[in-house]
């Protein structure tokens, strides 16, 4: 058995209360995984050199078009994903505090972007979106998800 060499994604789950506690979600598109299906509303690889939370600023910025400073992320959980032949980790972070107002800034990859109640999510929310979720409510700081 070889070294793994897993590639790592930051997923962003940003909240707001405005009397009712709400997620920001986008639904995916052309992307190859998920397509057509709700998604928390920023994720994306870290790049070679780049911090977790510097690729959580980044991310936010270009899918997004809101700013954010690295320690306003709170890590909630890490998702060791397996989907197939792939193997992901996937450090999920909490976001409650920016600047600017979320818009869609990469259209060919996302074709809506809404605030959902958390007590009334969709049913299409991808599954270990969910979990993380889940997660989050229950202070559970790992998931092995796809594995046997």
């Amino acid at each position: 058995m070889g070294k793994l060499k897993a590639p790592v994604a930051v997923v962003v789950l940003i909240t707001r209360d405005d009397g009712v506690r709400q997620v920001l979600l986008q639904r995916r598109q052309n992307t190859g995984f998920g397509d057509g299906m709700w998604d928390f509303a920023c994720s994306g690889h870290a790049e070679e050199g780049e911090s977790l939370t510097e690729a959580c600023v980044r991310e936010c910025r270009e899918e997004l078009g809101i700013e954010a400073r690295a320690r306003d992320f709170e890590f909630f959980t890490l998702i060791y994903k397996r989907d197939g032949n792939l193997t992901y980790v996937n450090p999920y972070f909490h976001l409650t505090k920016y600047d600017g107002e979320p818009a869609i800034c990469e259209p060919s990859k996302c074709s809506e972007l809404r605030w959902f109640d958390v007590s009334a999510l969709p049913e299409d929310l991808l599954p270990d979106r969910r979990a993380a979720l889940k997660a989050l409510r229950e202070g559970v700081k790992l998931i092995e998800y796809g594995w046997k």
